[in-house]
């Protein structure tokens, strides 16, 4: 066997092994896909439910539009953005598509004279950062591809406690998420969504109202006001849980496509690799009957001369 054909066979030997694992990849993120869905699906009941209650309050309230979530606020000085990107690769464009939509996001926010403040979900944010220096109000990782109530909570918590403190101490006047939003296996859109301060809809029973007309009935205690400062923060835990949701789902649908295109160009070189093997071999066969011939005619040659 030539040298040739010994780098092509290795070289397709290769290629078949990561074929192999590309297909695996793929096959395991289609399987998380669904996963994802079903959270997603199962999220949406508690945080219609949520919503609604949250509107009635408002409506039911003396003054909803003076809550510290509500109101507008005082300066206009600086914003805390939470960026959700993936803890892994091989997901496409799916962490780049997020930071782009984050920079973006900045410039428009530095054009109003307002200062950015990223906070990060996921270890592609966090290196982006780090490796160009810029610090970040709080960095989350190691659930990205399968987030939990549990790993909302602190990320919620963070963000109202820099929202809730003083402008002048560092306090944060607008809050907006960067994740992507999971259409399905082949959209998925990348957003920027501002949710504080949130916008109250004191038309309660429009909005709680039910599609068969009935309107819900709702006992506040102590108050309309105190069921109000419960809920709001609930309401903002939902938000960024939802956002890690469709972040999470996106993911997945972004690693499935260019895991099958990987399995798909893994294919094709297997394929050119082939017919290149096969080419190399028929030289080698060639050059073997053409020695072969050879030396037989100079064998004949020989023979004939010495007679």
């Amino acid at each position: 066997m030539g040298a040739q054909l010994r780098v092509y066979r290795r070289r397709i030997r290769s290629v078949q092994a990561t074929k192999k694992i590309t297909k695996a990849m793929e096959l395991i993120a289609s399987s998380k896909i669904v996963k994802a869905q079903n959270q997603l699906e199962t999220a949406r009941p508690y945080g219609e439910a949520l919503y609604n209650a949250v509107a009635v309050a408002a409506g039911h309230a003396a003054a909803p539009g003076n809550h510290p979530l509500t109101s507008q606020p005082r300066l206009r000085q600086r914003a805390a953005v939470l960026v959700i990107t993936s803890d892994r690769g091989l997901a496409g464009a799916y962490s780049y598509n997020a930071l782009k939509e984050a920079e973006a996001l900045y410039g428009l926010l530095e054009e109003q004279g307002i200062e950015a403040v990223p906070f990060v979900v996921g270890k592609k944010a966090s290196t982006y950062y780090r490796f160009r220096g810029r610090d970040v109000g709080g960095s989350w990782q190691g659930f990205s591809d399968s987030p939990t109530p549990a790993d909302a909570r602190p990320i919620a918590d963070a963000l109202l406690e820099r929202f809730l403190a003083r402008t002048e101490d560092g306090g944060a006047d607008f809050i907006y998420i960067v994740d992507t939003r999971y259409v399905n296996r082949v959209v998925q859109n990348t957003r920027a969504t501002q949710i504080l301060p949130l916008e109250v809809v004191e038309e309660a029973d429009e909005a709680a109202a039910p599609e068969a007309g009935y309107y819900p009935l709702y006992s506040f205690e102590p108050n309309p006001e105190g069921v109000l400062d419960a809920l709001l923060p609930q309401y903002v835990e939902y938000l960024v849980y939802l956002a890690l949701l469709n972040a999470a789902a996106s993911e997945h649908a972004a690693r499935q496509r260019a895991m099958s295109a990987a399995t798909d160009n893994a294919s094709e070189l297997i394929t050119t690799l082939t017919r290149r093997a096969n080419q190399a071999r028929q030289a080698e066969i060639t050059q073997e009957i053409s020695e072969i011939v050879g030396g037989a005619d100079a064998l004949s040659a020989a023979s004939a001369g010495s007679e």
